[in-house]
């Protein structure tokens, strides 16, 4: 028996199916790209339960034949190729003859279709491939075509398919794509009897990104560039509007969705220097070049493209790019964020009131207008006597704006013993009123130590805090800075109160405690990441998300985890999705782990903002007395040490 034999077709067609059928928007794609190569200006397609069951798509193009009808579910049977030289300039978007063939293998398929030019159309009933009915149809003129039961005859592949809300999302954002890289085409797509997209099929690229992404994405920079032979136009996000990934990030190659390193590399090296650490930015960019110059044949599913000259595209998409970027004005409004007291009943600081001209160092402006208790009150009023300085200078300004008939009596109230000067004080209608507060105060002093606590007292209740270490400020108000014998710290207060969060969050295993909004906010996602949280709402709910659907890839969100303020829900839910869609959650634990990574980092206090002393104070008390801490939860250092000597080496004195 020979070791080397030829597969029959049927097994042929199932593993070309495995490489461009691999779950229902895999069908989604092939049809709609069929149905553009057509020449329709309206598509309209249809789902039930993710796909899997139904998925029907109907056209206005140009049909086909009954002989054609037939052909066209032969493998590598197709109307786009004559000749080996046709490879090296493809203009259409489907032209291997695989789908079809591949698609009707794991299938039942019903075709109904018809030329202008004929009388009536064709209906074809295929099972596993085969044609089992064929029969005359009166039927519009176009293409439809429904597939049922998909996967109905490979059972390893149906276990390995979604439920059907991930796998209906994963359509969408299929149509969506199409929808966007052809405008010209009216799309509209039907979800389990609801209308969930419809475009006007107008040409305008900006009509069909309002259609697609709402009107959140009215404020975008419209992209119009030319480079050498190359053409890009589209729409790219501000940078004040980036996003915690690049799942908005679209790529189109001569109306052709792609995935390319490249593009995405010319697109943020545009940003550089513009965009905080962690945020892309989002974008719908078509690129048109000869097709000469690009191979659009190097992956199954036609979503990688060689480009012939790489540094032509990416300078083209780069500078188109920039050049929208600086053109736009984009001036950010000053927001101010709201520091959070460190315990319960601690003051907090104004949100928007400008900085005051510092008073003397013992007595911040913020103390002035606020309630003391007797002890507190008299160290204030100690450190008032303990600037003398000023209150000389006023008390001169004040002997000199009095009347000039009492010289004696002024003179002498100022030369006596203090002891002796308080019954001669004046009446008051014989003396301004500044003068009472201000002479006797320096006659005073000798006996201040007799009626007021001993300073010592208030030095020695801060000592414990600091028993070795001396917390000497902050740097751009991002690093604390401190000092330790021969050594100084720099501990990012960022990464360390995340990470003294994140510690306090996974010590407690109980679900966590969650705050319910009285104004559910609205988080609009793509499709793909709405669907991934949707499978997860469980997991969600564990660690205090309560969401709800409400509308299309637009989730509600209810209740958040204590520790988040609302400003920052909306941005967390958009990460976590980020990483579940990636798969980069897998197991539970890893998906509670990195769920308390995104609620420490949100709550956490962030760099640039103004902090209470006291905060820092019990960042930096934890820090050198937790061995522990050293980085955050997403790996970046908390603290660094210069030592004495690395500072005296670079001032040349060792």
């Amino acid at each position: 028996m020979p070791k080397i034999i030829q597969l029959s077709p049927h097994i042929a067609n199932l593993i070309a199916a495995g490489e461009v059928v691999e779950r229902p928007a895999s069908v989604a794609k092939e049809l709609l790209e069929n149905a553009v190569d057509a020449g329709a200006t309206k598509v309209t397609l249809e789902i039930r339960d993710g796909g899997m069951t139904f998925l029907r798509v109907t056209d206005n193009g140009c049909g086909m034949t009954a002989q054609d009808a037939r052909t066209a579910f032969l493998r590598h049977a197709t109307s786009k190729l004559r000749t080996a030289e046709d490879l090296a300039a493809i203009g259409t978007m489907g032209f291997r003859g695989e789908a079809l063939a591949a698609i009707a293998s794991v299938s039942r398929i019903d075709l109904l279709t018809k030329v202008p030019e004929d009388l009536t159309g064709v209906s074809l009933h295929l099972e596993g491939g085969v044609i089992t009915e064929e029969s005359e149809a009166g039927c519009p003129d176009g293409t439809t075509i429904i597939i049922r039961n998909l996967f109905y005859n490979t059972p390893a592949r149906m276990k390995f398919m979604k439920a059907d809300t991930v796998e209906g999302s994963r359509v969408t954002a299929a149509v969506q794509l199409q929808a966007l890289a052809h405008p010209e085409v009216a799309i509209q797509m039907i979800k389990d009897g609801k209308s969930v997209l419809s475009t006007p099929g107008s040409g305008a690229l900006r009509d069909a990104v309002y259609c697609v992404y709402g009107r959140d994405f009215g404020g975008m920079i419209p992209v119009d560039s030319t480079w050498e032979k190359y053409h890009v136009t589209g729409f790219v996000s501000k940078p004040t509007d980036a996003r915690p990934s690049r799942s908005l990030q679209t790529f189109f190659v001569n109306h052709r969705p792609v995935k390319s390193k490249l593009l995405i590399a010319a697109l943020e090296e545009a940003y550089r220097n513009q965009l905080m650490v962690g945020k892309f930015p989002t974008c719908v960019l078509c690129l048109d070049l000869p097709p000469a110059a690009v191979d659009v044949n190097v992956h199954p599913a036609k979503t990688e493209v060689k480009f012939l000259n790489e540094k032509a595209v990416f300078d083209c998409v780069h500078y188109g790019v920039l050049g929208a970027l600086n053109k736009t004005p984009d001036r950010p409004e000053v927001r101010f964020a709201a520091k959070k007291p460190t315990a319960p009943g601690a003051a907090e600081a104004p949100k928007s009131i400008p900085e005051m001209p510092e008073a003397p160092k013992a007595v911040p402006k913020k103390d002035f207008f606020r309630t003391m208790n007797p002890e507190e009150y008299k160290a204030f009023a100690q450190v008032l006597k303990d600037a003398p300085q000023p209150k000389q200078e006023q008390a001169q300004a004040v002997i000199k704006k009095l009347p000039q008939r009492e010289p004696a009596a002024l003179h002498s109230r100022v030369i006596v013993p203090a002891a002796a000067s308080v019954p001669q004080k004046p009446a008051p209608q014989e003396a301004p009123r500044q003068e009472s507060p201000v002479l006797p105060e320096k006659q005073e002093l000798p006996a201040a130590p007799k009626t007021l606590p001993p300073e010592p007292e208030q030095v020695a209740l801060e000592l414990p805090d600091t028993p070795d270490w001396r917390m000497v400020g902050e740097l751009y108000r991002t690093y604390i800075l401190v000092e330790q014998g021969e050594e100084a710290f720099l501990i990012d207060k960022h990464a360390a109160h995340e990470r003294i969060l994140f510690d306090k969050l996974k010590a407690n295993q109980e679900a966590i405690l969650g705050q319910t909004l009285l104004s559910p906010i609205a988080v609009r996602l793509d499709p793909k990441a709405a669907g991934a949280v949707m499978e997860h709402l469980e997991m969600m709910q564990e660690i205090g998300f309560q969401l709800e659907e409400f509308g299309e890839n637009t989730l509600l969100l209810r209740q958040i985890p204590m520790d988040l303020t609302p400003d920052d829900a909306a941005e967390a839910v958009e990460s976590l999705a980020s990483d579940l869609l990636r798969g980069k959650l897998t197991q539970p634990d890893t998906v509670r782990d990195e769920m308390l990574h995104t609620v420490a980092c949100k709550a956490a206090i962030k760099a640039g903002w103004r902090s209470d002393e006291k905060e820092l104070l019990e960042i930096v008390r934890q820090v050198m007395c937790r061995e522990d801490l050293k980085y955050c939860p997403h790996g970046r250092p908390i603290c660094v040490t210069l030592s004495k000597k690395q500072l005296e080496k670079q001032f040349k004195r060792t």
